[in-house]
């Protein structure tokens, strides 16, 4: 199948690394659906040459999610591509800090929200012919060694790991393929502060480097268009300099 005929949803897609990936895709030819909650930065990230469709919607809402997929499925009859984009690192904190309303706000997006995306295109890719597709998880750095003061934001990731080796997994028989790309310190609203410094393992403060993120949505690109037969199981993809090999 081609690229012009192959259809992507992409959650978290108004701004930061899903805007970027959203674009990417579209100038690659692919028809994409950009997911947010943000109306407005959904139609400024959509204003590159392609089929774009923009959907808002709250991941954390299994109702909003439902009729995301739906909208797909009619407009376009399949879906081909997921990229669980969307995310928080919520407020930081110990396990002893954080409330259970902040615990939960992160959950509900990072993990519960990557969840219900995945089982809608699951049963899409099952069902359309040619049957099968790919998804491809927004880990992180943090899905293999947490900053400090950062529980919830570390255990959600270290759980997308978990989903995205299940997917990969229950998908094999029905040609669905179930990657997780980690990213480390990629220049993007959420990563000004870096700038500024952050909190070391060691009690010390220090600046970090950053890495533009058109190298994230270039490897998304790539992961997404492997045939169904191959796949990136995990790909992880850091600023040379920052301090995650070592980190503590």
């Amino acid at each position: 199948m081609t690229a012009a005929r192959r259809v992507a949803v992409v959650t978290g897609a108004g701004s930061g690394l899903g805007r970027g990936v959203a674009r990417t895709l579209l100038t690659a030819g692919w028809r994409v659906a950009l997911a947010g909650r943000r109306e407005r930065q959904l139609v400024e990230a959509a204003t590159v040459p392609g089929a774009a469709l923009i959907v808002p919607t709250d991941v954390t809402s299994a109702e909003e999610v439902a009729a995301l997929f739906d909208h797909v499925r009619r407009e376009w009859g399949r879906v081909d591509l997921l990229v669980n984009n969307a995310g928080m690192s919520g407020r930081g904190g110990a396990v002893d800090e954080v409330s259970l309303a902040d615990w939960q706000q992160v959950v509900d997006t990072n993990l519960t929200g990557s969840f219900l995306c995945a089982q809608h295109a699951v049963r899409i890719m099952k069902e359309q012919d040619p049957r099968g597709g790919r998804i491809i998880n927004n880990g992180s750095i943090s899905a293999h060694t947490p900053r400090p003061a950062s529980v919830a934001y570390t255990a959600t990731k270290h759980a997308i790991t978990g989903l995205t080796k299940s997917i990969a997994l229950d998908g094999r028989e029905f040609d669905i393929a179930c990657g997780q790309i980690d990213i480390g310190n990629a220049a993007t609203e959420m990563t000004e502060r870096f700038s500024r410094g952050m909190r070391q393992a060691n009690g010390t403060t220090a600046t970090e480097p950053t890495f533009d993120p058109q190298h994230v949505a270039d490897a998304v690109l790539y992961m997404a268009s492997l045939p169904l037969d191959a796949n990136v199981q995990f790909l992880t993809i850091t600023a040379t300099r920052m301090p995650f090999i070592g980190r503590g």
